[in-house]
């Protein structure tokens, strides 16, 4: 009887090892860490909607290489605190590339873990300047506008179309809203708006009273918020109750649809800058209806900026190969057609130019373009 060669454990190991390295060549992974739970999964949810839809749209066309896209999804709860243990699992998981977080305060401390390890992140929601002003990243990039091409937009809109007498401008005091509010008070007293108030909130408070008195003391037409949705839910829905009928306006941050529940009527009339409807920009036509074959929606802030995420991934892929240093290298120094149309970045990994829009919000949560 001939006898079969006897394997130490240890080969054991190494031989499935070897077998598993081998199995993970055969995929590119992308890491899309994105709240997943608490108040702000919506923004996660669209993020994803973007990032798995071009993933199966590239993996059904047979992939980047003859490799197949495989996303690793990671909550980050929108949460500061879980910001470098979420970076951390998309670089233990081998990713070498991501659809990065949707919230500021988050991405702030995540980028250094990327720019440390040399992994290509693309966010499609992160919008304050510290995200690329504090580290000047070589490995990350944006796929949305700064809150301060947001902000001036915004104060734009504000003191030529609505030219308000007096205006609030009220924000979280966190990075991401305490920054866009920042930028729409700066630009507004360019304009020789006049700010009567410019004051923080507490988030997850629960009554807004004594800030809504200070705004009927001031007399005030207009009202500015930086933040998300659940404090300006009910800064709306209070301030109509107490009595105080004026303009509302936010950033893209607030404009989610669990909204509508928080505010309820008090919604109607809300304006809201988001970047402008890619969906009917010419040739995405092919795009929207890989939503709709999926079952997503693609009308959303961060759908489409997700979308030319991975579009820009593979895009430099295809050009350099999986090295993230080269593929990085080519994002700097090149142009791409995307989802969100023409795409260049300058030296921090910034969009040159983005197209922002002002909505406007019914009450039963359905919003116009203006």
């Amino acid at each position: 009887m001939k006898l079969l060669p006897r394997f130490t454990p240890s080969i054991l190991l190494g031989a499935l090892a070897l077998a598993g390295a081998a199995h993970a060549a055969d995929t590119i992974k992308i890491g899309i860490p994105q709240p997943m739970t608490g108040p702000n999964t919506q923004y996660g949810t669209q993020i994803q909607a973007g990032a798995l839809t071009a993933i199966e749209t590239v993996n059904a066309k047979g992939g980047v290489k003859g490799k197949k896209l495989e996303p690793i999804l990671i909550d980050d709860g929108c949460e500061p605190k879980q910001a470098v243990p979420a970076a951390n699992r998309v670089v233990n998981s081998g990713a070498k590339f991501a659809v990065a977080h949707a919230c500021s305060g988050v991405t702030v401390p995540a980028v250094n873990v990327y720019e440390q390890e040399g992994i290509v992140a693309i966010t499609p929601g992160a919008t304050s300047p510290l995200v690329t002003d504090t580290t000047k990243p070589h490995f990350f990039f944006r796929t949305i506008g700064r809150d301060d091409q947001q902000g001036p937009y915004a104060a734009n809109y504000i003191a030529t179309q609505l030219k308000p007498k007096k205006v609030a401008v009220l924000h979280d005091k966190q990075t991401y809203g305490s920054g866009v509010a920042t930028q729409v008070k700066n630009s507004l007293e360019k304009a020789n708006v006049p700010i009567a108030i410019f004051e923080g909130i507490n988030v997850g408070d629960s009554d807004y009273s004594a800030v809504i008195t200070k705004l009927k003391s001031a007399g005030v037409d207009l009202v500015y918020f930086g933040g998300y949705h659940p404090e300006l839910g009910l800064l709306l829905r209070q301030s109509r109750e107490q009595g105080l009928n004026v303009q509302f306006m936010g950033p893209e941050g607030t404009a989610n649809q669990d909204l509508v529940a928080i505010a309820g009527p008090a919604i109607e009339g809300l304006l809201v800058t988001l970047p402008a409807d890619f969906t009917k920009l010419p040739g995405n036509e092919g795009i929207v209806k890989a939503f709709k074959d999926a079952k997503r929606d693609p009308d959303g802030a961060f759908q489409m900026p997700a979308y030319a995420a991975v579009q820009l991934i593979v895009d430099g892929i295809n050009a350099v190969g999986e090295d993230p240093t080269k593929v990085a290298d080519y994002l700097h120094k090149n142009t791409f057609n995307t989802a969100i149309g023409k795409v260049e970045y300058d030296a921090k990994g910034d969009l040159k130019n983005f197209e922002f829009a002002v909505y406007k919000w019914d009450k039963s949560g359905a919003k116009t373009q203006l």
